[in-house]
């Protein structure tokens, strides 16, 4: 507890954990709270360094993409509807087709 604020209290010249105010006879430790945010301010920061880094060498380690699946249905050139790929006759208007 309070490692990282005595260190910098140590270069800036000032201790922020003995930092306090008194309002009517009560003394409200304003050093503690300005250590508190220090710290979650360091971890913060920290953690999102962390995660970018995780991101970055996740998507250099992505999946390659998977290549289309070849096409199942063609267009009838006479009626222009969808029939299946293998047909030689169409369904809906029985053109023969070629191939």
């Amino acid at each position: 507890e309070d490692v990282i604020t005595p260190i910098i209290g140590m270069i800036g010249g000032f201790d922020f954990s003995s930092f306090v105010i008194t309002v009517n006879n009560s003394n409200i430790a304003i050093g503690n709270f300005i250590n508190a945010v220090i710290n979650f301010l360091l971890i913060a920061f920290v953690l999102f360094s962390i995660i970018k880094a995780m991101n970055k060498a996740a998507a250099v380690v992505k999946k390659p993409e998977e290549e289309p699946a070849a096409p199942t249905t063609k267009i009838c050139p006479y009626c222009k509807s969808e029939i299946a790929i293998e047909a030689t006759r169409c369904p809906h208007c029985t053109s023969q087709l070629e191939g």
